[in-house]
């Protein structure tokens, strides 16, 4: 029984403009060089510049992999919940969220499950295990944790992956999806954990 490993990460730090900054790439750079024990065949990017940036470091300790664009990976708001699936510190962002702009988001989510939430096919003819790298954005991951467990949509809110924090799922046939890891910053020292978030003290 052949498994899809997925290794889902944030982007690298970013500047306010979207473009990659000096510690965006030094986390890239880590990442990269955490993956390289793992035979990754391809490394996956969002379409934009951040991400893209990103894949390009880490892809350097990966030799022999495939880089490209996924569209799917792009950063999206998965599912707009209703106002009582809506936890209090979300109250106002989803403020005048159209219901065309909800459809988009989570036709983009169904795509996004469709292409890497599932086993690899076996009608393919490929053998062996698939071991393929994602970055991304917070929400894109958040949807794949939540979809991995089973868990209602809006339950998508609140899981945040700091700056190229490693999460690991893998897929096979005939069984549940596993969460392996979830949000691990092993490979980073501690002044480049938790990048983006607030001031709140973390372990």
């Amino acid at each position: 029984m052949s498994t899809r490993h997925l290794y889902l990460a944030r982007h690298g730090a970013a500047d306010a403009f979207g473009e990659l900054t000096d510690v965006g790439r030094r986390q890239s750079d880590l990442l990269g060089r955490r993956l390289a024990r793992v035979p990754v065949t391809a490394v996956w990017h969002s379409p934009l510049p951040r991400a893209a940036a990103s894949a390009a470091v880490v892809a350097r300790h990966l030799p022999g992999a495939r880089v490209a664009e996924a569209p799917e990976l792009v950063d999206h708001v998965p599912y707009v919940p209703a106002p009582s699936e809506t936890p209090a510190s979300w109250t106002g962002f989803f403020d005048g969220w159209d219901e065309g702009e909800a459809a988009a988001g989570r036709r983009t989510a169904d795509a996004l499950v469709a292409r890497f939430g599932t086993p690899p096919d076996p009608g393919t003819g490929s053998a062996g295990d698939v071991h393929q790298v994602l970055i991304t954005h917070d929400y894109p991951i958040a949807w794949l944790v939540r979809h991995t467990l089973g868990a209602p949509p809006a339950r998508w809110l609140g899981l945040n992956s700091a700056s190229t924090a490693l999460t690991v799922i893998d897929l096979r046939d005939g069984l549940p999806p596993t969460l392996v890891m979830f949000n691990d910053q092993s490979h980073l020292p501690d002044g480049l954990r938790w990048t983006g978030f607030g001031g709140a003290a973390r372990p």
